[in-house]
């Protein structure tokens, strides 16, 4: 399963990088809206440049003509950026286009199996199911992906699975035991996965026999 990195944050980008783990990133209008009055394409491109892998940059446009005129224009930032479009009838539409032109889309908020089944027969290259926001309104976002993850394996589709809106390291552990292509999670969640309270108990204790034995 790759990693992608939910963030427009270049720090915490970079800090991915370093752990060989940054497979990708996501991004979305709220999280470029966290970093400031940066501008869009600018900051698309720097974090183009850490991390080689697939870079999605959502547009904004609500009809079909201006998704396809911003997801042209960003699809030329860099070879690895992706363009995200919203699970809409006007998404739907920009999302053969752009595909038929060999553009590769992210169809972001997916909250239905359906919805799954028509972004890959649109073409999508990447499918968002958003796990955490189905958890938060007592639904279980994992029964959603396991359903369209079920679903793609019947079919020749190309479009991978990314599991999105992960809250917590569960949600990674599960998506990967489903088989899901991608997980895409915030920073925190990426260091929560490295945490174990045996292990930093464990390795005090080696060192603190270390250096009781009088090794330097």
């Amino acid at each position: 399963m790759k990693f992608f990195l939910d963030t427009a944050n270049l720090n915490e980008i970079r800090d991915a990088a370093t752990f060989g783990i940054a497979d990708g990133v996501t991004t979305n209008p709220s999280l470029i809206a966290k970093e400031g009055g940066v501008d869009f394409k600018e900051h698309i491109a720097a974090i183009c440049e850490i991390v080689a892998g697939p870079v999605s940059a959502e547009v904004t446009s609500q009809d079909t003509e201006g998704m396809l005129r911003e997801g042209r224009d960003y699809a030329a930032i860099a070879k690895n950026v992706v363009v995200k479009c919203p699970l809409t009838r006007e998404g739907l539409k920009a999302t053969r286009a752009l595909s038929d032109d060999g553009i590769k889309v992210n169809v972001t908020l997916c909250f239905s199996a359906g919805q799954a089944i028509m972004a890959a027969k649109a073409g999508a290259s990447f499918i968002s199911p958003f796990i955490g926001r189905l958890d938060d309104i007592g639904e279980d976002g994992l029964v959603l992906l396991q359903s369209i993850i079920d679903v793609y394996r019947n079919y020749e589709w190309k479009t991978e699975v990314l599991a999105a809106s992960i809250r917590h390291p569960i949600h990674v552990i599960e998506a990967a035991r489903m088989g899901a292509d991608i997980a895409t999670m915030p920073f925190k969640v990426i260091d929560q996965l490295f945490n174990h309270p045996l292990t930093d108990k464990g390795q005090a204790q080696f060192l603190a026999d270390w250096h009781k034995s009088g090794r330097k």
